[in-house]
Order: structure tokens, then sequence, then C-alpha cells
């Protein structure tokens, strides 16, 4: 398999498999935040996760939620994504190295957003909870990496699928684990942040694909 601009950062076999999840996953956002707008403590689904008289994460898995929260903080989320650009584009995939940057901008932004409107807290009026911001930037990161394998091994429609969502399961669940552990989020404010991220990114993919398309046809010269 060759590099190039014409390769898509959404493979075509996926477009059907992960357009319906990305819908779903915008079910699954907009009918958790109905529910828990404007709360600020635990719901039922909450308290059966975790209790609500639970120490937070102590040795040795506290030094671990700790550094995956870092890596959703602004010095720590920069670096990562420098780091998966750096990769798309030495393996001259630039779509994918756009889709990177656009879809974890794009879907911490719908994150930041729904905390507005939504209006959950946590620890005080001040600390918006739902989504996770954190969650999100975790997921969708894993989406774009994800997308990247997928079309590097050459994979189908039910194993990239699969591929596709394993990864954003493990990377959701982990960053998840650690904002819950440490107190910061709720269990379904993790949820919410998964299904933003896949939500957006697929959608995000998409259209810079369909932007590239646009410019390269626009770059070809005309037939004579």
């Amino acid at each position: 398999m060759t590099g190039g601009p014409t390769l898509p950062a959404l493979p075509p076999s996926l477009r059907a498999p992960l357009g319906l999840v990305a819908v779903l996953a915008a079910l699954v956002v907009s009918v958790i935040g109905t529910l828990y707008a404007g709360h600020s403590q635990p719901g039922r689904v909450d308290r059966w996760i975790v209790s609500p008289t639970a120490d937070p994460v102590g040795p040795p898995w506290r030094p671990v939620a700790l550094t995956l929260d870092f890596l959703g903080e602004p010095a720590g989320s920069v670096l990562l994504v420098g780091v998966v650009v750096a990769v798309c584009l030495l393996l001259r995939r630039p779509r994918a190295a756009v889709l990177t940057v656009a879809g974890v901008a794009l879907a911490v932004g719908t994150t930041t957003l729904l905390k507005q409107l939504v209006g959950r807290t946590i620890h005080g009026p001040d600390n918006l909870s739902y989504p996770s911001g954190h969650t999100t930037f975790f997921t969708a990161l894993g989406l774009a990496l994800a997308l990247l394998a997928t079309d590097r091994l050459g994979l189908g429609r039910t194993a990239g699928t699969s591929l596709v969502l394993c990864v954003a399961l493990l990377a959701g669940a982990a960053m998840g684990w650690a904002e819950v552990a440490l107190g910061a989020h709720y269990p379904t404010d993790a949820l919410g942040g998964w299904c933003t991220a896949l939500a957006v990114v697929p959608a995000t993919a998409w259209l810079v694909d369909r932007a590239a398309d646009r410019l390269e046809s626009a770059g070809r010269p005309e037939p004579r």
C-alpha cells in the first residue's frame, strides 16, 4: 500500500458501520445529558458502579491514574497529539494527521459546549462534569490511531470495525477509570465522554475526506 494524500482518513468499508455507531453514540450522549442536567450528585447508575463512601484510589494504582490524568491535561494532550501527527506524516498519511488534530479538537470542543448546556457538577458549582473531557480526548486519539492502523493493515469491514471499537473501548475505559478513581468525574460522565468521541470522530473523518477530495479535484488539470 503506497502513501499519499489520496488515502482516506475514514476507510470506505468503515463508513457505514461507524456512521451507525456515531448516531447511536450521539443518542446516548443526549439521553444521559437529559437525565442528569443540572444535577450535582451521583445518579443511580453511578452509585451502583462506585460506592459514594469509596476512598480515592491509593497505591499502587494512584500513580497510574495520575499519569493518565496528566495525559488528558493541556500539556500532556498536546504532547500526545504531536507524537501521533508526527507518526502520520512519517507514514505519509496527511489526512490521518489532519484527522488527529481536527477530530480531537472538535470532540473536546463538543464536550466543552455540552458541559455548559447540561450543567452537571461535581465537588462544587464551578466544576462542570458531563461529559468527561479527558475521556473524550483519549478516546478520540485512540480512534484516530485505530483508523490509521486499519488503513495500514488493509483490514476489511468486520476486522476494521472490530479494531476501531476495541481501541476506543480500551482508551475510554482507561481514562474513564482514572477520572472516576481520582474522584474527578462520575462514571456516567466517562460514558458520555466516550460516546462523544464515538459520535464526533467518524463524522470529522468523513468531512476531512470530503474536503480533501474537493481540493484534490480542484488541483487536477482539466482534460484536453
